[in-house]
C-alpha cells in the first residue's frame, strides 16, 4: 500500500515543543540518543521472576525511532513489542539499559517528574479508546493539558480537529460516537499536547475495518501533514503497512527491519519469524 508523503506545514512549531515552554521540564538527559531521534533505546532488558523461573521480556535493545516518522511493532504474541513499548513510555521500569525520550532520559527520572513527561512530552493511544463517559470531544481532547494546568494552542487544536474530521462531533459525547469516532477523539487527544512521541498500543483491534482505515489514514497524516512522530504496536499487516518502518521483535530482540514495507513484505517477514 502506497502512502505518498503529504508537504509539511511550516508555520506551526515542531511537535515537542510549544511556544515560550522551556527545552525540556522534567530534566535534562546525558544521553540524547542518536541524531534525529524522537526517541531511543539503549542495552534494554526487562526481566520478570528471578531463578529458574526468570523471564528475559527483552534482551538488550538497542533502537532509535526517527522523528517525523511512523514506525510500527510487530511479533508474535511474548515477543517482548508491549513490554518495549511500555519501558519506551515510562509506563514499566527497564531491569537495566536506558530510554531517551525528546532529549530526556526517562529513567534516571523521579516518579515526580516521569508523571510530567508523560502528561506533557509524551502520546498515548490505547485500544479501549480510554475516554471519560461524561465529557464532550473536546473536553475529552484538552483533558491532558487541563490536568496539566497548560493553556490550549487554539490555532494547534484547531489544526487537530480539523486532521481527525471530527469538527462538527465536538459537543458529542462519547457514547454518541461510534467506535471509529471514539478512537479519533483519543488520537486527538494524544497529539493536542504537542508530544515528542506518540505511543499507539494494537490502536485498531476494537475497530471494524473501516473504522481503522479512518484511524490508521489519521495516524500516517499525523506524521506526513503535522510532523508527529508516533509508534505503533500491532499483530495486524494491514496496519503495519500505513508505517514507514516495521520493527520484528522475537524472544526479546529485533530480527527485523524494514523501511517502506508493503503488505507482501511484512507477510513474508512474519513467515520467516515463524520458520525461524
Amino acid at each position: 500500500m502506497a502512502h505518498p508523503t503529504s508537504p509539511r506545514p511550516s508555520a506551526s512549531p515542531p511537535p515537542g515543543a510549544r511556544p515560550g515552554a522551556p527545552a525540556d521540564r522534567a530534566g535534562a538527559a546525558d544521553n540524547a540518543g542518536a541524531p534525529g531521534s524522537a526517541a531511543s533505546a539503549r542495552g534494554l532488558v526487562k526481566t520478570y521472576g528471578q531463578g529458574e523461573t526468570t523471564v528475559r521480556a527483552l534482551d538488550g535493545v538497542d533502537v532509535d525511532f526517527r522523528a517525523a516518522e511512523l514506525t510500527a511493532i510487530m511479533g508474535p504474541s511474548g515477543s517482548g513489542k508491549s513490554t518495549l513499548m511500555h519501558c519506551l513510555a515510562g509506563l514499566d521500569t527497564p531491569t537495566s539499559g536506558s530510554v531517551v525520550i525528546g532529549g530526556t532520559e526517562v529513567s534516571r527520572l523521579s516518579q515526580r517528574r516521569l508523571t510530567a513527561l508523560r502528561r506533557t512530552r509524551i502520546g498515548f493511544v490505547f485500544q479501549s479508546y480510554n475516554l471519560v463517559p461524561t465529557l464532550t470531544a473536546a473536553e475529552n481532547i484538552t483533558l491532558p493539558l487541563d490536568i496539566a494546568r497548560a493553556p490550549v494552542d487554539r490555532a494547534w487544536f484547531d489544526e487537530v480537529v480539523a486532521a481527525v474530521g471530527l469538527g462538527d462531533r465536538l459537543h458529542h459525547r462519547p457514547s454518541e460516537l461510534s467506535g471509529g469516532q471514539q478512537q479519533r477523539v483519543a488520537c486527538a487527544r494524544a497529539l493536542v499536547s504537542r508530544p515528542s512521541v506518540v505511543f499507539a498500543d494494537e490502536p485498531t483491534g476494537n475497530l471494524d475495518s473501516r473504522s481503522s482505515a479512518e484511524v490508521l489514514g489519521f495516524l500516517r497524516r499525523s506524521v506526513d501533514e503535522l510532523g508527529q512522530t508516533v509508534v505503533m504496536v500491532t499483530h495486524d499487516p494491514r496496519a503495519a503497512s500505513y508505517a514507514h518502518r516495521v520493527l520484528f521483535l522475537t524472544d526479546g530482540r529485533i530480527t527485523a527491519d524494514l523501511a517502506a514495507p508493503t503488505r507482501r513484505d511484512i507477510l513474508d517477514a512474519l513467515g520467516q519469524a515463524e520458520e525461524d
